[in-house]
């Protein structure tokens, strides 16, 4: 026995060996904001510089939603407080109108008296209870929120949160490695043990430690398939942030349910190629949407993110394959295994039958370099899920022009207190475009409901500019959210004023005088924060090309050329020189009054040449006065 404890010792000293790097020169030190990292230089762990505006704006995020958790969570015991009160007082009232019939009647038998004294406590005792059940659910403590970092490579996100979030749990960081697919199977189900067998985990662990004490006790790591560990850990999350490289979609059904109710879901997607239209059949197999190649083809992508958020369906099948690739053909499933493996997919078939019945909600949506970043609030409610087809919308974009046009999933019908859900009135245009007489494009369905929450945003406006200090891409991130806090919400996607331009193959007016236009009459717009030059109007299209058209019609009128400029011909030809025109008349001092007529060179150039010519005077004279005086001596 004292042998293997000895071993087993000796063992966990050469993982901390393993862990802890002896010789620190080895290794890169990267630091960013309060964390740090140790970087090999064989470049084993994925670490991109260019993400730290992502991890800067997941930050504001999460600090703001700790302070709005913490707000709703009060709202609640308020109101539960109030619950409790009125409760007390309906059954206090209840119990008095008894008590003061039985003062009327005279009793005279001291036992009755006694008896129905007792009778009257024993309804007082029975509200006691509910109330007690209700304070007990209401003085629950709000725990810290836990987060989940699903793909956490070197782990400096999850190692940041940790650091700079106050009031932030437990951040578990995950990463799966391709050669520990080669394990059997009973070490599958053994993450801790494996962990020593990837290198992205074995740089988590070793940056963890790295980072002090705060981060050992917060965050840890595990070397498990994301997909599989979110299934198994159901509504255990407030807070799961999914960072792949490339498409998100394979990870967000068994996201939306590791997510707790009202906790947020933080997503990026790079693979902005198949987002933005390059490839429409590789995004409609992902994401269930058709892209548009437009001006608004990154807002475009946002949305379709979002829309496949909150409509994700992933069939059993695909749940089995990603339980199946964690194992080697070799293995062997034992009952304990198989008992595992078949729970979850149950599970899932009872759930996706009833849809899980969950809803989102965005809090932030942004287009940053080279990805799109969404942040969700998930919540569960069989009621409000119903209202889904009424924020998906189908987009209709012309072949010829700029113009597109919305056509809404679903409808509702009220009647009395009643709420009906309908099918959409369709179609919303005609075969071909009533500006142009094109055909149209159909693309979608994407999400046409706000994509931001106004105060949100204002209040991670506000918290970014009160720590600047802590946020290394400070400058970026409040331009983002600055710009993000003026967009007008109910709003999808934008237009391209020089687009609009194009169509009409005229100059371009300045956004001012557009932008005025388009409020004179009487709609609204604005700028967003995707396309430096995109604006986002409530106006519709035969509206805004109205607007285009009086301006090319007003900028370029024929017959406002004459055949002298239509050819091009010379008719007012510039003055040879400054200060062309008459001069001083003859005689006529010149003075600094006169400057506006010479110019300051003529002027300087006057006065140097008199100042020469009464140099010259005064050196003739003494020459004069010596001919003078030597004339009579010459005589003489």
């Amino acid at each position: 026995m004292g042998d293997d404890n000895g071993k087993t010792r000796e063992e966990e000293k050469q993982q901390e060996n393993k862990a802890t790097p002896s010789d620190i020169s080895d290794y890169k030190i990267i630091k960013e904001g309060e964390a740090e990292i140790l970087m090999i230089a064989k470049n084993e762990v994925f670490y991109n510089k260019a993400q730290v505006n992502n991890r800067d704006i997941s930050i504001a995020v999460l600090r703001t939603f700790i302070s709005k958790r913490k707000e709703e969570h009060e709202t609640m015991l308020s109101r539960r407080t109030k619950a409790v009160q009125k409760v007390s007082n309906d059954s206090a009232s209840k119990l008095e109108a008894p008590i003061e019939s039985n003062k009327g009647n005279d009793k005279s038998n001291g036992e009755c008296e006694e008896s129905e004294e007792a009778s009257l406590d024993e309804p007082c005792s029975i509200p006691e209870e509910p109330v007690k059940i209700l304070e007990g659910k209401g003085r629950g403590e709000l725990k810290p929120p836990r987060v989940l970092e699903a793909l956490s490579a070197s782990g400096l996100r999850a190692l940041r949160y940790a650091r700079e979030i106050e009031g932030i749990g437990q951040v578990v960081a995950l990463d799966n490695d391709k050669d520990a697919s080669c394990f059997t199977t009973e070490l599958f189900y053994k993450w801790n043990m494996l962990a020593s067998f990837a290198a992205s985990v074995e740089a988590c662990r070793r940056n963890i430690k790295f980072n002090g004490s705060v981060a050992c006790a917060k965050v840890e790591s595990h070397l498990a398939d994301a997909r599989v560990y979110m299934l198994t850990h159901p509504k255990e999350f407030d807070v799961v942030d999914l960072d792949p490289y490339g498409s998100p979609s394979a990870f967000l059904d068994s996201a939306v349910q590791s997510v707790a109710d009202g906790g947020m879901l933080l997503c990026t997607a790079t693979d902005m190629a198949v987002l933005c239209g390059g490839n429409g059949e590789v995004c409609y197999s992902k994401y269930g949407s058709y892209p548009l190649r437009g001006k608004y083809c990154h807002e475009m992508a946002l949305r379709i993110l979002l829309a496949c958020i909150e409509a994700q369906e992933i069939p059993l099948s695909a749940y089995l394959d990603i339980v199946c690739c964690r194992l080697s053909e070799g293995d062997k499933l034992n009952s304990g295994s198989l008992c595992l493996l078949w729970q979850v997919p149950g599970h899932i078939c009872q759930s996706h039958a009833n849809r899980y019945k969950r809803y989102i909600v965005p809090v932030l949506s942004v287009q940053m370099d080279f990805y799109v970043r969404v942040f969700v609030r998930i919540y569960t409610s069989a009621s409000a899920m119903k209202n889904t087809p009424l924020k998906l919308s189908y987009v209709y974009q012309c072949t010829g022009c700029d113009s597109f046009h919305l056509q809404p999933l679903g409808r509702t019908v009220s009647k009395n207190n009643s709420v009906r859900y309908l099918p959409g009135f369709g179609p919303v245009v005609s075969q071909e475009c009533s500006d142009c007489g094109k055909k149209y494009n159909m693309g979608g369905p994407i999400w046409s409901a706000p994509i931001h929450d106004q105060e949100w945003v204002t209040s991670m406006l506000a918290d970014v500019k009160s720590m600047k200090d802590r946020y290394p891409a400070y400058d970026r991130i409040s331009a983002v959210l600055t710009t993000v806090s003026e967009e007008l919400l109910d709003v999808p996607l934008f237009l391209s004023l020089h687009n609009l331009c194009s169509t009409l193959k005229c100059t371009s007016p300045s956004a001012v005088i557009f932008r005025s236009a388009v409020i004179n009459a009487g709609f609204r717009i604005s700028g967003t924060h995707v396309n430096p030059l995109g604006l986002k109007s409530d106006a519709p299209m035969d509206v805004i090309w109205d607007i285009m058209r009086c301006w090319a019609n007003f900028a370029r009128a024929v017959a406002s050329l004459s055949k002298a400029q239509a050819k091009k011909v010379a008719r007012f030809l510039p003055n040879p020189e400054r200060h062309w025109g008459p001069k001083l008349r003859a005689g006529r001092q010149i003075t600094s009054k006169h400057v506006s007529l010479l110019g300051p060179q003529a002027l300087n150039g006057m006065n140097n040449h008199k100042a020469e010519e009464e140099q010259q005077e005064e050196g003739n004279e003494p020459q004069a006065k010596r001919k003078k005086t030597e004339d009579p001596n010459s005589l003489s």
